[in-house]
């Protein structure tokens, strides 16, 4: 009978490759062995305990093609616990590439436990940036519309119904809007100012009397002439910047300048300008005085020299024309235009200077401190009782988190709070979902703190791990084979590429997010070896909307195993949002996937060694070819090293030549840039095959032609044909 060529053995195993891994991996031995290391491989979380489990442990050493150092568990020990982010950790040091794609697979120390990733903290601190900017155009807005309406109105009533300016008005002067009786509020409206026992004039809060001061209206609720005049419509505008701001604002400043405009014309002793609260706060601004100085000490300051004198400030004394006795010579006026014009410039001055530390200031605060959280306790210190004696006027860090997604901290208590920042925003049921307000959930979803208020691991739509090892694995495959100017300048465009990968995968939240950015699919396509341009968007789409359980949906069908393994690596659900429920244990089910493919690749080539080494050598090389990046690669793998000796006629006598002149003779034969062109390996693998029935003692040419046989195959002798033009 004749033989039948390690080439032809290698086809029929190869031809279609994904039926004969089925026929393998449906082999009862093999399905058994599947089956447990998939219920299993979940429940670990320690390398000790993966290591005691010698079936999960051995399954997954065959896999990554270990299976000879099973033995050696304190080597592998080792090799789990490097730190791969660290390039002199043990598995990145090692020559042999295996150890490290085995360390890559495991995650058993687990992400990097943060208070927030970069992604979280960016968007946070943005968001607070930009609330300030959105309040001043909240303000603006509102004093458009009061100022377009207001004219329109002929009754108490008319202004009393109309929500959006009854709740202008009340804010304006500084009263909350919510829970106001109409019936209280026409009653203030219409009172008599001139009737001390009227409603507005006996009122507790003297904001009630400064409201009716603001219109015009009679006792019937009427309007005697006009609801307001220009200039209480102007005052009632300054008022409402002035209440609701909640920051130095541009807006603010022109409202606080033209407010001390207006009144600092009708001031005549300083005891009046100071009691003005507003007008107090806009001296102390512009000459830099303390908060907590009183005011009678500033109305000295403005009028005796002794005063100013022994204070070691004079220039209030300069910027007004109070007499001694605080009060104004008859003619007089508190400052001349020209003292004005002075003043307005130097508040203006101390509020831009003012503006911008106060924003700056609390990010910076915020960002340092975040940095130093180990729990959620740490979260609700004040600034006044941390290490920082500098920070104790900055807004504090959950003020900061708070308004960065327009909470006002009146509406939460701190317990409230608390239990906010530890509910699992996947549970429907959870704490913060049943509130029903979008704003605490994307407050949730800025931080990592776990039920108990410790610090975790944020949830993402790919682990940083994972990320990581697509970040590694793009850049090999980008500077494979490069060298000089050529392999810098990829490797620059690489890290570009890089930098916004990891980046924008932090703050992924869907598979349609991730799906509508090309810049991302072709990244991790390109990452595992695969041509972006060969897959089509919409092939995408059901792949990742395939179901990883059902051996027959789309992506589990595909010729390519390679991208459920891809799929599979995201943590989406299958509704296409992030689920935790991906990460299970010490290995993300992507990488469970990976390694059961693995596996079964391994044992399809254990069992093609069993009858002919050939076909295995060959289905190795064909399999490991796309990855070796140098003629090292050849060198320092010995079955590689035994397939390149054997299809290239080398002698065993290699291994003593210098390393140096190895690699040149490796390189002599084989193009390495070429060796992810399936159709190179594959004359490299024919060429292998032939001289591997030639050098073997049953298949030698010279012998089976001598002794008349036939056991030579067609394909042998067209190999063997072929060999002058390779």
């Amino acid at each position: 009978m004749a033989s039948i060529s390690t080439y032809t053995s290698y086809l029929s195993v190869n031809r279609d490759i994904n039926s004969t891994l089925s026929k393998v991996a449906s082999q009862s031995s093999v399905e058994r062995e599947t089956a447990y290391y998939k219920e299993k491989i979940g429940e670990i979380t320690t390398v000790d305990e993966f290591l005691g489990d010698y079936r999960l442990y051995s399954y997954a050493m065959k896999a990554y093609g270990l299976g000879d150092m099973t033995y050696g568990k304190a080597f592998m020990r080792k090799v789990l616990e490097s730190d791969l982010t660290d390039s002199s950790s043990f598995a990145n040091s090692l020559t042999d590439k295996r150890y490290l794609q085995f360390a890559e697979a495991f995650n058993f120390q687990g992400d990097k436990k943060t208070v927030q990733n970069d992604s979280q903290s960016t968007s946070l601190t943005d968001a607070y940036r930009a609330s300030f900017t959105e309040e001043e155009t909240a303000l603006k807005a509102e004093n458009t519309y009061f100022a377009a309406q207001i004219g329109k109105v002929t009754s108490a009533d008319g202004l009393i119904n109309n929500t959006r300016l009854r709740t202008y008005v009340l804010e304006a002067v500084g009263l909350e809007s919510d829970n106001v009786s109409k019936t209280y509020l026409k009653q203030v409206l219409t009172s008599d100012l001139d009737d001390p026992e009227s409603v507005a004039n006996k009122a507790k809060n003297p904001a009630w009397k400064k409201l009716a001061e603001a219109f015009n209206f009679k006792a019937d609720g009427t309007i005697d002439g006009s609801i307001q005049t220009t200039d209480q419509t102007e005052d009632l505008k300054l008022d409402y910047i002035y209440n609701q701001s909640t920051f130095p604002s541009t807006l603010l400043h022109d409202a606080n300048t033209r407010y001390w405009e207006k009144n600092i014309a009708t001031v005549t002793t300083a005891k009046d300008l100071v009691a003005d609260s507003r007008m107090l706060e806009y001296v102390k601004k512009t000459f830099s005085l303390s908060s907590t100085i009183m005011p009678s000490t500033v109305a000295s300051l403005m009028s005796s020299e002794n005063a100013a004198t022994a204070y070691g400030n004079t220039k209030l004394l300069d910027a007004f024309n109070f007499e001694t006795d605080g009060t104004l010579a008859s003619g007089n006026t508190a400052q001349t235009s020209a003292q004005t014009t002075v003043m307005v410039k130097d508040y203006k001055t101390a509020f831009n200077k003012d503006k911008t530390a106060t924003i700056d200031d609390a990010v910076k605060n915020y960002d340092t401190r975040i940095d130093t959280f180990t729990n959620l306790e740490d979260f609700f210190v004040s600034n006044k009782k941390d290490k920082d004696k500098k920070n104790d006027a900055v807004t504090e860090v959950w003020d900061v988190a708070l308004r960065a997604y327009g909470i006002d901290p009146d509406e939460i208590s701190q317990s409230e709070l608390k239990r906010v920042l530890t509910s699992d925003v996947t549970d429907k049921k959870s704490y913060v979902n049943s509130l029903k307000d979008e704003r605490f959930v994307e407050l949730n979803k800025a931080f990592n703190f776990s039920a108990d208020g410790e610090l975790r691991a944020p949830v993402l739509a790919q682990s940083e791990s994972v990320t990581d090892r697509y970040a590694s694995d793009y850049e090999s495959i980008k500077l494979r084979t490069l060298t000089g100017a050529e392999k810098e300048a990829a490797g620059k465009k690489a890290d570009t590429e890089i930098e916004y990968f990891k980046s924008k995968m932090q703050s992924v939240e869907t598979v349609k997010e991730f799906l509508a950015d090309k810049r991302l699919t072709n990244f991790i396509l390109e990452a595992n070896g695969i041509d972006p341009e060969s897959v089509t968007s919409d092939d995408l789409k059901k792949m990742f909307s395939s179901d990883l359980d059902d051996p027959n949906s789309f992506v589990n069908t595909h010729e390519n195993k390679k991208f459920a393994e891809i799929v599979a690596s995201f943590n989406f659900d299958a509704e296409g949002n992030i689920t935790k429920d991906a990460i299970q244990g010490g290995q993300q089910r992507g990488a469970v996937l990976g390694t059961v493919n693995q596996y079964v690749r391994q044992t399809l080539e254990e069992q093609q060694g069993e009858s002919n080494q050939g076909v295995r050598l060959a289905m190795y090389f064909e399999r490991m070819a796309p990855t070796i990046s140098s003629a090292y690669g050849f060198l320092s793998d010995d079955a590689l090293f035994e397939f390149f000796k054997t299809a290239f006629s080398v002698p065993s006598s290699i291994a003593n030549m210098d390393v140096t002149k190895q690699a040149e003779l490796v390189t002599k034969y084989i193009d390495i840039t070429q060796l992810q062109d399936p159709d190179y390996v594959e004359k490299i693998v024919k060429r292998y095959t032939a001289l591997y029935d030639v050098q073997s003692g049953s298949q030698s040419p010279v012998l089976s032609i001598l002794s008349g046989s036939t056991s030579i195959s067609a394909d042998t002798l067209l190999a063997v044909s072929q060999l002058r033009s390779q």
